[in-house]
Order: C-alpha cells, then sequence, then structure tokens
C-alpha cells in the first residue's frame, strides 16, 4: 500500500470518527430540528410575504427582519403549545370522569349485558368444544380493575409531566431560538446543507423539494383533514351528550389514518352503545349524522387537498405512520411517511442515474429478462 493510500484511508478514518462525534453532539435536539424544520416550511410562505413588504437594504431592514422573525417563531411556538396545553388538560378532566362513570355506571348495572354476553360465551364455548369459558375470565372485575388501574396511571403520567416541566420549558425555548435563525439564516443553513453532503446539487435540490412538498401535503392532507373531522366529531358528540367527548375526538383523529375502518372505528361503537342503552332514535341519528358529517368529509377533503401530489398507497401510509410512532414515538407521526416517500423519491434518482426503466423489462446479454 503505497503513502497516498495510506493518507486516503487515514483521512477517511479521521472523517468517520468526527461524523460520528457531531452525530452523537446533535442528536440529543433531533426533535427541536425536526419540528422547527416542519414549522418553518410550513410558515415560512407567510413570513415570506410579510417580510417582501419590509425595506430590503440597510440597517432598518435587517433589524425589522429580526423583529419580525422572532414574532413569528414566538407566536408559532405559543400558538401550538397553547392548544396543546389546553387539550391535554381538557383530556385529563375527562378521561378521569368518564373513567369514574363507566366504573359507576358497571356499580350500579350490575346485569349489563350480561344475557347477551352469557349467549356470546356459550356460543364461545360450544364452538372451542369447551376449551375457553369466558365465564371463568370474570371479565367485569377485570374491566373494573383495568379503570382503577387507569386512574391511576393517568396521576402517575401527570405527576411525571410536572417534574419534567423545566426540561419541557427549556425544549419550547430551544425551538424558539432554532425557529428564529431559520426564519433569518434559512438560505445560508441549507447552503451549509448542500456542501456537507456528497451528493449532487441537482439531487439535493430534489430531495429538497421533495421534503417541503411531503411536509406541505402531509399536513394538509391528512393531518389537518384528520383534525377538521376531529373537531366536527368534538361538536356532534357535545350535542348528543357524550361523556369524554374530548377523548373520543383525538382517539378518533388517530383512527382517521386507518384505511377503510377510519373514524367509524369510534362513532360507530358509540352510536351502538346509545341504541343498546335504550336512546334507540338517538342512536340512529348519531350514527347517520356521523357518517354524513364525519367519514364522508374524508372522501371529499383529502382528494381536494393532495390533488394525487403523494402518489402512495392508503394502506402504506397507514403502515408508515404505524411503524412511525413506534420507532420514533410522536416524530414517527410526519417521521414514518416522510422517510418512505423519501426512500422512493431516492430510489427513482437512482434509476435515474443509472438509466433503468423499472416498469419496462430489460433483457441482458444472456438473453434472460432482468
Amino acid at each position: 500500500m503505497d503513502g497516498k493510500n495510506i493518507q486516503t484511508g487515514f483521512f477517511f478514518l479521521v472523517f468517520l470518527l468526527l461524523f460520528v462525534g457531531v452525530i452523537r453532539i446533535f442528536t440529543s435536539f433531533f426533535t427541536v430540528f425536526l419540528w422547527a424544520t416542519l414549522l418553518y416550511i410550513l410558515v415560512s410562505p407567510l413570513y415570506a410575504t410579510v417580510i417582501k413588504k419590509l425595506p430590503a437594504n440597510g440597517r432598518l431592514g435587517a433589524l425589522l427582519r429580526s423583529i419580525v422573525a422572532a414574532l413569528f417563531a414566538i407566536l408559532t411556538v405559543l400558538l401550538i403549545i397553547s392548544l396543546i396545553v389546553w387539550i391535554g388538560i381538557q383530556l385529563y378532566h375527562q378521561m378521569y370522569g368518564l373513567i369514574k362513570d363507566v366504573r359507576m355506571y358497571l356499580a350500579n348495572h350490575p346485569d349489563f349485558l350480561s344475557d347477551e354476553f352469557g349467549q356470546f360465551s356459550a356460543l364461545i364455548k360450544e364452538v372451542t368444544l369447551g376449551q375457553i369459558d369466558l365465564d371463568k375470565l370474570n371479565i367485569k372485575n377485570q374491566v373494573l380493575s383495568l379503570l382503577g388501574n387507569s386512574s391511576q396511571r393517568l396521576l402517575q403520567y401527570s405527576t411525571a409531566l410536572l417534574k419534567n416541566l423545566g426540561a419541557f420549558l427549556a425544549g419550547l425555548a430551544f425551538l424558539v431560538f432554532t425557529l428564529f435563525f431559520f426564519f433569518i439564516d434559512g438560505a445560508y443553513l441549507f447552503n451549509l446543507l448542500i456542501k456537507v453532503i456528497p451528493i449532487k446539487k441537482d439531487y439535493i435540490m430534489q430531495l429538497a423539494a421533495k421534503f417541503r412538498e411531503i411536509t406541505q401535503n402531509l399536513f394538509m392532507g391528512y393531518i389537518l383533514v384528520a383534525l377538521v373531522q376531529a373537531c366536527i366529531a368534538f361538536i356532534l358528540f357535545s350535542i348528543f351528550r357524550v361523556q369524554g367527548a374530548l377523548v373520543f375526538s383525538i382517539i378518533l383523529f388517530f383512527c382517521t389514518f386507518i384505511p377503510i375502518i377510519g373514524a367509524g372505528a369510534i362513532w360507530g361503537p358509540i352510536g351502538i352503545f346509545k341504541i343498546v342503552t335504550g336512546d334507540l332514535i338517538g342512536g340512529i341519528v348519531f350514527l347517520i349524522l356521523s357518517g354524513l358529517l364525519i367519514s364522508t368529509l374524508d372522501n371529499l377533503l383529502r382528494p381536494l387537498f393532495l390533488k394525487d401530489r403523494i402518489n402512495l398507497h392508503p394502506l402504506i401510509i397507514f403502515f408508515a405512520i404505524l411503524g412511525g410512532v413506534g420507532v420514533f414515538g410522536l416524530n414517527g407521526l410526519v417521521l414514518g411517511p416522510m422517510i418512505v416517500i423519501l426512500f422512493l423519491t431516492v430510489l427513482d434518482l437512482f434509476f435515474v442515474e443509472h438509466g433503468i426503466n423499472p416498469e419496462r423489462n430489460e433483457t441482458n446479454s444472456t438473453g434472460v429478462s432482468k
């Protein structure tokens, strides 16, 4: 091995070590960078519109741009956090009240669904030739025990949140700080990113454009539509006096990502429960209105917002979101589908670079189809 190869190998080793060090340094701030980037992409069009009306040059222009950037960063984060905190407080009270009411209802109605469950248990026992006997499971007591444990878990989660309040506020400060500099120096930071990534500039620009498009379309076509459905569900649940309306609306928000079933996984059982508990007319009206105002809305708004800009099957989107949440936590809500779509984009760029047409069978020199 000559000296040049040794020098190249040593340089690569040093680069690799430094790269690992940089990754480890910034790993703890990954969530801040991620959400600052997503918020920047969503808010930057409005920010750019405001900036165009300010003086372009001079100290006054620079000062005004800094003030506007600071206001945008602070107000964006405050708006989102205020909404999350309000929802969190209301969610805690409603979940606690819902668990308490269910426990009280089961205690006051010991024969609730006893006949129906007895028939179902007998059917299961007959089908399984006596191997499964649901009567021995004492499901009612187990449900009561589960509800009691749920109350304790709510209290534990609340205590944990209060203990981590300092870290939460520090994270918000970092988010505002990062978003501010994204507004001020977004172009410079992007050019710096281009320099450190060893890929053709054209490809990086395509990936960046795809990243922006994915972020906007995921928000408009999936998250915003789900949010509108959850808001309508909350209003409808409140009108029909569904206990824990906010709780079920938030669960419905996540269920809207499930293909075929969607929001019906929540409003369907609620309507059936109202019918079973004696409110026949109210339950039927509730089911009809829920189907028309909640689930049908998905078929109207999503195609309007997306317009085929995300050419990915809903089943893949669903599992991408589910798997993303499992791997990345809350960040996976956007990271899951984003990674899948970017992977397919990189794959397309690879095919273009090597002149491969995946839609056409090519024949190699041996005459065998590849």
